[in-house]
């Protein structure tokens, strides 16, 4: 079986090998290297959470798309936002810095469209007309059974997309440093790592 990271997981086994190739700093370096590169690709696993969770999210709109062209908009971003992650997960798996970068600014992205997302819904509640009221133009006999949640509506939508928006930018802007983060690390790496080393560890993909 291929192993899960472009890393060579074993590297104690070539100095069983007389007649290995590495000299015992060799060996040392590549040691070494694969500590930190795991320590990088472990971002690998981040984008495959937030692309999967990106996924399902963009399905669940787009179920929802013929019903509303906001839901359709929303799906689209969010599809892109999955193939950015995983896109850009490949290109780390290659010590490609493109791929850190590209996840980072894909967490800028999906901030933009959740609080574009959000701050459109604010607008449509603050100037359209009252959901719950019209519901209970149709149904007038559950006005009394929902009490004053009538009153509430507004105030509750307010703080449902105001609580999407603080979320996102905690959420998403925590996701963002942190690929930007390993982008440094990625940079650093492949300055001060042998490129022998970088072209076995891709090559053990």
């Amino acid at each position: 079986m291929k192993p899960a990271n472009p890393v060579v997981d074993h590297p104690e086994n070539l100095t069983d090998q007389s007649d290995s190739p590495l000299s015992p700093q060799d060996r040392q370096d590549l040691s070494q290297a694969n500590q930190q590169a795991r320590n990088i690709l472990r971002a690998g696993n981040v984008a495959t959470f937030n692309g999967w969770s990106a996924s399902i999210f963009a399905g669940v709109s787009l179920l929802s798309a013929l019903f509303s062209v906001t839901a359709l908009c929303v799906g689209v971003g969010l599809a892109v936002i999955a193939r950015n992650e995983f896109r850009g997960r490949k290109l780390l798996r290659w010590f490609d810095p493109r791929g850190t970068r590209l996840l980072g600014w894909n967490q800028i992205g999906f901030i933009v469209l959740l609080i574009a997302y959000s701050l459109w819904s604010i607008y449509v509640t603050l100037t359209g007309p009252n959901t719950y009221d019209v519901y209970i133009a149709k149904h007038p006999e559950l006005a009394q059974v929902l009490g004053p949640i009538g009153s509430m509506y507004t105030t509750l939508t307010l703080a449902v997309y105001s609580g999407v928006i603080v979320f996102s930018v905690i959420f998403q802007g925590l996701n963002a440093r942190y690929y930007f983060k390993k982008d440094r690390l990625l940079k650093a790496y492949l300055r001060q790592t042998p490129d022998w080393i970088v072209d076995l560890q891709r090559a053990s993909l």
